[in-house]
């Protein structure tokens, strides 16, 4: 996979080359960027993949909502069968919005503002004009959507692979180059292990070429099991296996590795799964001897699971996986926020 990917390196100098003038257009101002009149913050990263960015949007709902702030979500809806602007609700289904975004309503349920639009300024135009008590628009995934410019910028990294480590795209997973992290006002490196000795903090740093004072880790926290049953899970699981439709499934598949005999069945980022990935998920299932058996899959997941009846058919058997960010620093980290925010 690797020599085939070295393979298409022309195409990556050619990728290269188009976003660096984009780029640069959008620095000129030869292409126009809309600057959004309200506080802004978007959360993204240079590369493809699960660089944890949902978490990550999540913490700053909680954070802000702490703080009784008025928001609204503006997402493309990645994966969902519709187009054009979309303003969420309780009905909403995964299809129709994405997984993510059908996340966000499901955990703020009336909370929140979740708008979906791939032309970012139509959407964000859309949130001033009718919701005019909003206080703060989050952009998920906007970071090179330069036709608007939000305020305060965010970039993801992963601790196993860094931005500073990858190579453009289809060499790499860059989705432009490396110097696209001069946007951001912070860094954070996210599924960093809970400990690292300061001599590797400070070494990654150095390797990412960003201001230390503005560089975050951050570790993912796994809350306890959801059962599809609303059912607790009290006996010790023994054999769990593991489905997900998401970028990088081995923190998830890592911890249970740790409490259990685990197998996995991986699926492409953001798959629309089908009756017939079902059956064959219950099939491998049923082989399992072990009573204490489970199937675990994300949250994320969840969002295109409920709406399989073959999926409640064994709702005892199914669970999700909650999980958080913990953010080193997150004093230090906060007060940037509300700096910018004031």
């Amino acid at each position: 996979m690797k020599v085939i990917r070295w393979l298409l390196l022309p195409f990556s100098w050619l990728y290269g080359v188009i976003t660096f003038l984009r780029n640069k257009a959008y620095d000129w101002s030869i292409l126009k960027s809309y600057r959004i009149p309200k506080k802004s913050i978007t959360v993204g990263n240079l590369s493809v993949g699960g660089t944890g960015k949902t978490p990550h949007v999540d913490y700053l709902i909680q954070y802000f909502l702490s703080k009784n702030t008025q928001l609204s979500i503006l997402s493309r809806g990645y994966g969902r069968k519709t187009d054009g602007l979309i303003v969420a609700s309780d009905q909403s289904t995964a299809s129709e919005i994405g997984d993510e975004p059908l996340q966000y309503v499901q955990r703020y349920p009336g909370k929140i503002k979740v708008v979906l639009a791939e032309k970012r300024k139509e959407g964000v135009d859309h949130i001033i004009n009718q919701f005019p008590k909003n206080e703060l628009i989050i952009l998920d995934d906007a970071f090179q959507h330069r036709a608007v410019s939000a305020g305060f910028s965010i970039l993801i990294t992963p601790f196993n692979d860094l931005f500073s480590d990858d190579f453009m795209l289809p060499t790499g997973n860059l989705r432009e180059w490396k110097a696209g992290k001069n946007r951001a006002d912070i860094v954070v490196v996210s599924k960093s292990p809970s400990e690292i000795p300061s001599n590797e903090e400070s070494l990654i740093i150095r390797k990412l070429g960003f201001d230390a004072k503005r560089v975050f880790f951050s570790s993912l926290e796994y809350n306890d099991l959801v059962s599809f049953s609303n059912q607790a899970q009290t006996n010790e699981i023994e054999h769990a296996l593991i489905v997900t439709g998401i970028g990088n499934p081995t923190p998830l598949v890592d911890y249970w590795k740790s409490k259990c005999t685990v197998e996995l069945m991986a699926f492409p980022d953001h798959h629309n799964y089908s009756t017939a990935d079902i059956k064959a998920i219950h099939e491998k299932f049923g082989k399992f001897a072990s009573e204490n058996k489970v199937i675990i899959t994300t949250e994320k997941d969840y969002m295109r699971l409920q709406q399989f009846d073959e999926v409640f058919d064994k709702k005892n058997a199914w669970h999700y996986q909650p999980i958080t960010v913990r953010i080193k620093n997150q004093k230090t980290f906060n007060s940037l926020l509300d700096e910018y925010f004031r």
